[in-house]
């Protein structure tokens, strides 16, 4: 069954305004296994042509999901024994930015930039339990 692509999705943050994507992507060995799962959400600074892209990746490794559907989720990220995230979320999504700027990721930057996302997990699955209204600026 192929998969349904998604239109990019609106988030403005601090006044800035956000089109972002979710993917996955793996590699297929000649066995039809799949290996190397990825979440990548990608962030792109608006209007067009004003920074580069975020690229927030969860790659799969020992202690971390990274599911591409089913049973878990789709979106979903997180750890075997710990915090974790959907990244459909508007909410998630909204905590993974903000926690990849206060570690230094600016969004006027012209170069795209590509972040490991299982640093910036823990502070933002945080500031979601914290949040009333995670997905105001």
């Amino acid at each position: 069954m192929p998969r349904r692509r998604r239109s990019p999705r609106w988030l403005v943050a601090g006044g800035r305004a956000y089109l972002w994507t979710l993917s996955h992507s793996h590699r297929v060995l000649d066995s039809g296994r799949s290996v190397d799962c990825r979440q990548i959400l990608t962030l792109y600074p608006q209007p067009a042509g004003t920074g580069g892209p975020l690229r927030i990746v969860f790659a799969e490794g020992p202690g971390r999901y990274v599911p591409g559907g089913g049973p878990m989720g789709s979106g979903d990220v997180g750890y075997v024994r710990g915090g974790f995230l959907n990244l459909h979320e508007p909410g998630a999504v909204r905590a993974l930015l903000d926690a990849a700027s206060s570690r230094g990721w600016q969004s006027g930057e012209r170069q795209a930039a590509e972040v490991d996302g299982w640093p910036l997990l823990d502070a933002a699955a945080a500031a979601r339990a914290g949040d009333a209204d995670p997905v105001s600026p």
